[in-house]
């Protein structure tokens, strides 16, 4: 049977207003340890997720564990896009099996996950393999995880990949939210986000504003 083709997207790209993202646990105790990926592009990336999602209204939880007694608060740049937001802090490594989080789960009522933290092996593993177990969807964003080795980082990629998790990257979450240069209501939005948090990727756009007065659309 011929197949036909439509201007129409997959169903499997994220919408804003389609998933919860969770992001677990960047906190100072957790960041010192973790040696997949350095700490500035962590912190960067996770970043650019934050406020990714702040900026396209996406529903997202802060979750912590034991903030006030070991791990330190969230990262600056995480708690800076939510600034009217509770972070939920827990006891238990699988941020699955903590009451409050799996409570906001259900109050927001979406059957698509967005997981990033750390670390990779543990606080994304749990909830990913739990999440999955359940009947959900579960993306995990690769490059706004971390662990305290490129061994345990992709090794929990893969375990979460064989299960049924979607890998993606910081990036790619942002411009997949936007998606067509189009869409002018969140235009200079994705590009301020991306100037500021998208590395090279940022700076090519500087660049060709700044030079040539250049426009996606």
């Amino acid at each position: 049977m011929p197949v036909t083709a439509t201007p129409t997207p997959g169903a499997k790209l994220l919408t804003p207003k389609d998933h919860t993202l969770v992001m677990i646990d960047f906190q100072s105790q957790m960041a010192f340890a973790t040696h997949s990926i350095d700490a500035v592009s962590l912190r960067n990336n996770a970043a650019l997720v934050a406020h990714a999602a702040a900026g396209f209204g996406a529903s997202t939880i802060l979750t912590t564990v034991a903030e006030k007694s070991f791990s330190g608060p969230m990262f600056e740049e995480i708690a800076a896009a939510f600034p009217e937001q509770k972070m939920i802090d827990r006891t238990s490594m699988n941020t699955w099996e903590d009451a409050n989080v799996i409570k906001r789960i259900n109050e927001i009522g979406k059957s698509r996950i967005v997981l990033a933290g750390l670390w990779t092996g543990v606080c994304i593993v749990g909830p990913a393999l739990s999440a999955l177990d359940q009947g959900f969807e579960v993306y995990v964003i690769a490059d706004a995880c971390g662990d305290v080795s490129a061994e345990a980082h992709n090794r929990a990629m893969d375990r979460m990949v064989q299960a049924g998790a979607r890998p993606m990257t910081s990036l790619q979450y942002l411009l997949e939210l936007q998606r067509d240069w189009a869409r002018t209501e969140t235009y200079d939005m994705t590009i301020g986000i991306a100037k500021k948090f998208g590395g090279a990727y940022g700076l090519g756009i500087i660049y060709a504003k700044t030079m040539f007065g250049a426009h996606e659309g």
